[in-house]
């Protein structure tokens, strides 16, 4: 069981139970938002556009192994984090610290498709050194930030704090930090009102400070309004592992978005890049924005349901529910021991994936 938790977090508990049920499902539609992002895109990624569209068509649906949905770090990250913040929701630096222990134990697991710099950090944790952040502004620490907004969605102060120590654990570039705040910035805007997309971009850009990630989030805004397409986007906002790369198109997809999530979600991976951590902040917002209950269910249901898979993230979200409530539930469980199996046994599965880049598209 978790500790005891302050009523601090729990700001909302004289709300009417369909808004109770309004926030716990937008951190369900987060973490299942997150996994179908990641899922549907992770075959595209390091891809170029015409390779994707040749290759695969539309990515409406799962195609890494079959029609089943697994998802990458992107998920697996958010979900850890997740945890860490069942375990220390008001307390910053132990949230941080479990979550190094927990990287740390990730990284035993040998997951695949981890960027350099979470690698990195992933090995300091396991070897306990003091630092284990490094300085890369990839999007490693952007990509698993969306919980933490719909999480802290009534706390800036806390919101800003855990999100700057969870970030700093793997990435110690201000702008890898400054986008990960605005990830979970968007995300909270989301999940407090019922809102827009343009109304939750605008309140989340006014807390952005760092001038290159406030110019790209510009670029996007402009380019959105333009009602330019995805692959001059892509072209114009680069869609790599950068941090000003990856947040300002997904930025600029979640402000194109006009409803239907799976349309959004499949526009965005044909442009190719680093389709699965786009997909999956995307994803996320989206679940921030709508809610479980918009996510497409036929593909939620395909998603592999081990550890980190669609089971495992509703416990997860149920007991985060549960702590922003004032309540004390169980962490929820998985096998380890099954996790290592399953990333042991697509290895094959990716490398052969990573070794069709090499040829030609058709």
């Amino acid at each position: 069981p978790l500790g005891p938790h302050s009523s601090a977090l729990t700001p909302d508990t004289h709300m009417n139970h369909s808004s109770s049920e309004g926030r716990a499902g937008k951190l369900e539609g987060v973490l299942l938002g997150t996994a179908l992002g990641d899922a549907l895109a992770l075959p595209a990624e390091g891809l170029s556009a015409r390779v994707v569209a040749r290759r695969f068509g539309r990515l409406e649906r799962f195609r890494l192994f079959g029609r089943t949905g697994f998802v990458s770090d992107d998920t697996e990250q958010s979900a850890l984090v997740a945890e860490c913040l069942l375990r220390f929701p008001e307390q910053p630096d132990r949230c941080a610290a479990a979550f190094r222990r927990c990287l740390a134990a990730w990284i035993a697991r040998l997951p695949w498709g981890v960027g350099r710099a979470t690698l990195t950090a992933g090995v300091r944790c396991l070897l306990r050194l003091p630092r284990t952040g490094v300085q890369s502004a990839g999007n490693g620490a952007a990509m698993r930030a969306v919980i933490i907004g719909t999480f802290f969605c009534d706390h800036a102060g806390q919101r800003r704090a855990v999100g700057e120590a969870l970030a700093e654990t793997t990435h110690r570039d201000p702008r890898a930090i400054a986008g990960a705040l605005f990830v979970a910035e968007l995300a909270a805007a989301c999940t407090q009102n019922d809102t827009t997309p343009g109304e939750a971009f605008a309140a989340a850009r006014a807390t952005v400070h760092d001038p290159s990630l406030a110019a790209a989030l510009d670029r996007a805004d402009a380019l959105a309004r333009q009602a330019a397409a995805p692959l001059v986007a892509g072209e114009q906002l680069g869609v790599s592992g950068f941090v000003l790369h990856t947040v300002p198109f997904a930025a600029y997809a979640f402000l194109r978005h006009r409803g239907d999530v799976l349309t959004t979600l499949a526009d965005t991976s044909a442009v190719g890049g680093d389709t699965d951590s786009i997909g999956a902040i995307l994803g996320g917002w989206l679940g921030a924005l709508h809610g479980a209950g918009a996510l497409p269910h036929a593909l939620v249901d395909r998603l592999h349901d081990g550890p980190f898979g669609a089971t495992h993230l509703r416990a997860l979200a149920a007991a985060l529910d549960a702590v922003r409530r004032g309540e004390t539930p169980s962490l929820p469980r998985y096998s380890t021991l099954a996790a290592l199996t399953r990333n042991l046994s697509l290895y094959p599965v990716v490398l052969t994936h990573g070794f069709r880049r090499l040829l030609p598209p058709y």
